[in-house]
């Protein structure tokens, strides 16, 4: 009897609301109130962008800065339903992979511009007279900085599973949906959390690009951050640059505190090692809502839900067990007619782009252009390897130290997130006072934004990195060059890769804002590719937007194949943990 008594005391004290609900609740619904706000002007007329435009009013900040972080976080969130499909795809099937991997190269190094030249009139015709379609071609063009990245982490990630986990999942029997959601999501979790900040900076880094969108006769300029940025630049405002710069830090901090922070803290748990984590990172938010009562037994309903998904017995088709190339042999027929089928489909795509080109271009204009490309791609090769230098060892000191990552992980994002265009009124003056070459001091705005891709994945790698490994290397007495050469380096290894692949690629994209800087009416122009794309938009010349994308395109891809993908490959079958 006391028993039964005791139970509905004990349910009743569990869901009744203590001050952290009400501080959660408090919480949520005013997040849930500004996304409806915001919301609510994604469905107004094309007609009031002209009504009221984007005014350098810092009393405007405050609503520019939600409707631009709510695109991001709308680009976000499309990113990972990409990343989870797309590196699923391409690390299981080893006929997808012959064509998604490729292919995502291709996709990193089309510029943003190349994105928004084909896709503006195709979303505002969706929703004609409409702000929404704008809005959704500005999605999803901050959707094309963030997405490739995560992609990539991910699939890094689940070809590095270490085999004991693997012999693992084989002994339970877990099915493939089972494995995908049980071991693959949480060993790909450190490293996707860290490229979804990396990424969610690097919108920032192409936020001006995505808001004030000029293509040929089309301009379309949405309130926010970006298009504020873009107007002060015009007007040669820097009082307004400085509201624009402090609006982004305290947005930064905000959804670092509220949002990544708290996965941070959560994603701790899936860490790979067989001893426990030293000094565990740890979030204010996520310790409130651990200690609400109400909110918590609201969620139950949810965790159940996503434990009966996780737990369905879905098999893995045919083909993906046969690509993995371990139970059994893969087919030289099907190998050969899939084979045929891409380079038929690559033949008539090359074939198409050969027909629209010569209708209007010559020769010699491919070879110009290819001698841009050759100058921008130098340009590349030489920033990503003074990033490395330089970023390396500090991602690696900043990794190990969980404290300090916490405190430098906003900083991080903020550096990350600064657009190389606020960067310009700097880099102009001084190279017109000073008379300098801009084709030389020009190119650090390539890797202003994506030199961040390798901090962040090399501090990903080292806070992944297993502690037992780490106290066994003290053991041994490994220090200096030994311990970087034979510990650290071999274990960062494949999340360098995966920076500095995006990174490289990422510069590709960011020489069509760094290689034409102006403010005001001062107008620099470095000799590159970049350069080349991004005049021809400007001038809505779409045949060498073309040609330019195209060469673009090839050259990161030959880039990768010849540099990258042998170096992930000796990564995976060299320095594969496990």
């Amino acid at each position: 009897m006391a028993l039964q008594d005791i139970r509905p005391a004990a349910v009743a004290q569990a869901l009744r609301p203590n001050i952290w609900d009400m501080v959660a609740l408090i919480l949520v619904t005013g997040a849930m109130v500004l996304i409806v706000y915001g919301g609510e002007q994604t469905t107004a007329p094309l007609s009031a962008l002209d009504v009221a435009p984007v005014s350098l009013d810092p009393a405007n900040l405050p609503l520019y800065a939600l409707r631009t972080t709510m695109r991001m976080l709308l680009a976000i969130v499309c990113s990972i339903i990409f990343t989870f499909i797309y590196a699923a795809l391409a690390a299981k099937s080893r006929r997808a992979e012959m064509v998604l991997i490729p292919l995502l190269d291709i996709l990193q190094s089309v510029p943003i511009l190349g994105f928004l030249t084909f896709t503006v009139v195709f979303f505002m015709n969706l929703f004609p007279g409409r702000v929404f379609g704008a809005e959704l071609a500005c999605v999803f063009a901050i959707f094309t900085s963030q997405a490739w990245n995560m992609t990539f982490s991910m699939y890094q990630s689940m070809r590095n599973v270490p085999k004991d986990l693997e012999e693992a999942s084989q002994s339970f029997h877990l099915s493939g949906w089972q494995r995908f959601w049980r071991l693959d999501v949480p060993f790909a979790m450190p490293g996707l959390i860290w490229n979804t900040m990396m990424s969610m900076s690097g919108g920032w880094f192409f936020v001006v690009a995505s808001e004030a969108i000029t293509v040929g006769n089309t301009t379309v300029t949405l309130p926010g951050i970006g298009s504020y940025v873009a107007l002060g630049i015009e007007k040669q405002n820097l009082p307004a640059i400085g509201y624009a710069i402090l609006t982004m830090l305290l947005v930064i901090i905000a959804y670092d505190q509220l949002l990544f922070r708290p996965v941070v803290a959560w994603a701790d748990k899936f860490r790979f090692e067989q001893t426990a984590s030293a000094s565990a990172p740890t979030s204010w938010m996520l310790d409130l809502f651990r200690r609400t009562r109400a909110l918590r037994a609201l969620s139950l309903p949810f965790a159940a839900l996503n434990k009966i998904i996780s737990n369905l017995h879905i098999a893995v088709p045919a083909s993906l067990k046969m690509a993995s190339g371990k139970h059994r042999q893969p087919s030289r027929i099907i190998d050969a007619l899939w084979l045929g089928i891409i380079v038929a489909s690559t033949g008539y795509a090359a074939w198409r782009i050969y027909q629209y080109l010569s209708a209007t271009l010559s020769l010699s204009d491919v070879l110009s252009a290819f001698g841009y490309g050759l100058i921008t791609l130098a340009r590349v090769v030489v920033l990503i390897a003074l990033a490395t230098l330089i970023w390396v060892p500090i991602g690696v000191w900043i990794g190990l130290r969980p404290k300090l990552a916490e405190r430098v992980q906003p900083l991080a994002q903020f550096l990350a997130a600064f657009p190389a265009n606020l960067a310009f009124p700097v880099f102009v003056v001084g190279i017109v006072r000073y008379g300098l070459n801009a084709n030389v001091w020009l190119s650090p705005l390539m890797i202003l934004g994506t030199q961040w891709y390798i901090l962040f994945n090399v501090i990903a790698g080292a806070s992944a990195f297993p502690s037992d490994l780490r106290e066994a290397a003290s053991s041994l007495h490994l220090k200096g060059w030994r311990w970087w050469v034979k510990v650290v380096l071999p274990g960062i290894f494949p999340y360098y890769i995966t920076g500095a692949i995006t990174a490289s690629g990422g510069s590709w994209n960011a020489s069509i804002v760094a290689e034409v800087a102006s403010w005001g009416n001062t107008h620099l122009s470095a000799t590159g590719l970049g350069a080349y794309i991004a005049n021809a938009t400007e001038n809505g010349d779409f045949p060498r937007v073309v040609l330019g994308i195209a060469i673009m395109c090839i050259l990161v891809t030959l880039f990768n194949r010849l540099l990258w993908r042998p170096l992930y490959a000796f990564g995976e079958r060299r320095l594969r943990l496990g």
